[in-house]
């Protein structure tokens, strides 16, 4: 690869056939100066006027020719001489590199710039519209999702999904939930959504209850002395406590304001208490969860999670016209709506923005600088030399001529004073 392509120049530049016309154009009126000054010497004696355009032609030739040197010194030797101060870009290119990362590092990669910029753009508001009315078929579009999945896949499976799983993981953790779980509780039972939980567990009982009747007559029997089971009353005494269970059951579940239904809702009430003020029941709560993440069951169940998330981003940055098709895309358009309208939310992402780029700014300024000037000092003079007489070359070929036009005009004046003097 050549230097050409590494720095991204081309060996073609159009600027450079602008500086080149220029150049002639310049040379050729000092070269047409010259003519006239031999023409004008030659017929000076012939008649007065020639005086005046030999003296504006003499000084437009010395204007002209100092221009030149000027000019060219800045980028090289004029007519291949090492004269002392010339060809002064190649051989303070490190110079001008430092010198120009210094610049932007002062002017431009300031946290106090930067942010002054950016309280000026509306990211949120940007983002809102881009969600709100997606752009159609184009570059844009397609080359955003192309983007994206290229930097899922970039990047390190393995690492980023271990850091989201951990991330995951650590708000769980993180997460005291037993004071949830209790205000869930006690809502629920001021609102009497808590019923249908006790006719579940009333229903529950009654079936297990008849699920487990030899369960039941066995643990009688066991339990009653030699003397009942000869006469049978143990028999009898388990048909007794089996059918008052089941009465039970279907009395709690046919009347809503049963005894035992006001006992269970006071005792739900009870652990909704404690699992908002008691530390006890809270830490035992605590307890339960952490073992409960640390199961390998959930760890799965949290891999599962990431799969998913990264799949599903994967699908919609390679086809995002199903995505925004379907309820996801409804869901997108939503937020975009709404970050176009929400102003709370809107200040909050614009201050989200400005800090995250002026954090990366004082945290990288100094190496973006290190950059630029590195990248300068790595390009050889021939290279930078072209860069900036393709930039600057037309208007410094334009101080030729009117170098050219103004030294003419000086040394008309002057011929005319003396003339006149």
């Amino acid at each position: 690869m050549t230097l050409f392509e590494r720095t991204g120049l081309s060996r073609f530049n159009p600027a450079q056939g602008g500086v080149r016309s220029m150049r002639i154009m310049a040379t050729g009126m000092l070269v047409v100066m010259a003519g006239i000054f031999l023409l004008a010497n030659a017929l000076d004696e012939t008649h007065p006027a020639w005086g005046f355009v030999r003296a504006f032609a003499e000084a437009a030739m010395v204007g002209g020719l100092a221009d030149w040197f000027a000019v060219t010194a800045l980028f090289r030797h004029p007519l291949g001489l090492p004269i002392p101060h010339t060809a002064i870009i190649p051989r303070n290119k490190d110079r001008i590199g430092d010198t120009l990362a210094l610049f932007l590092k002062d002017n431009f990669l300031t946290a106090s710039v930067v942010a002054r910029r950016l309280r000026r753009v509306d990211v949120a508001g940007a983002i809102g519209r881009f969600l709100a009315e997606p752009p159609g078929e184009g570059r844009l579009r397609a080359g955003a999702s192309r983007l994206v999945a290229d930097v899922l896949e970039a990047l390190d499976e393995e690492r980023l999904g271990g850091m989201v799983k951990g991330a995951v993981a650590s708000r769980m953790k993180s997460l005291e939930v037993s004071p949830l779980i209790g205000q869930s509780l006690e809502a629920a039972i001021t609102e009497d959504r808590h019923v249908p939980i006790l006719d579940s567990i009333v229903v529950w009982v009654g079936r297990t209850l008849d699920a487990n009747e030899d369960i039941i007559r066995e643990m009688v029997q066991k339990r009653a002395g030699w003397i009942m089971r000869l006469a049978g009353l143990d028999e009898r005494l388990s048909e007794a406590i089996i059918d008052g269970l089941r009465r039970l059951t279907i009395e709690m579940a046919i009347d809503p304001a049963h005894p035992l239904r006001d006992k269970a809702e006071e005792g739900m009430a009870r652990l909704a208490w404690k699992l908002r003020c008691d530390p006890e029941t809270r830490a035992k709560v605590e307890a339960l969860k952490a073992e409960i993440i640390a199961n390998e069951a959930v760890g799965q169940w949290i891999d599962g999670l990431w799969e998913k998330a990264r799949a599903g981003l994967l699908e919609a940055a390679r086809n995002p016209e199903a995505t925004l098709a379907g309820k996801f895309g409804d869901a997108l358009r939503q937020l975009g709506t709404t970050l176009q309208e929400d102003a709370h939310l809107k200040a909050t992402i614009n201050q989200f923005a400005r800090r995250a780029v002026v954090g990366a700014v004082a945290s990288y300024g100094s190496s973006i600088v290190a950059l630029v000037s590195d990248t300068i000092r790595g390009w050889d003079a021939k290279t930078i030399t072209g860069r900036l007489e393709g930039a600057v070359g037309r208007d410094l070929q334009y101080i030729r001529i009117n170098g050219t036009l103004v030294g003419g005009l000086v040394g008309l004046l002057i011929h005319t004073a003396e003339v006149i003097g």
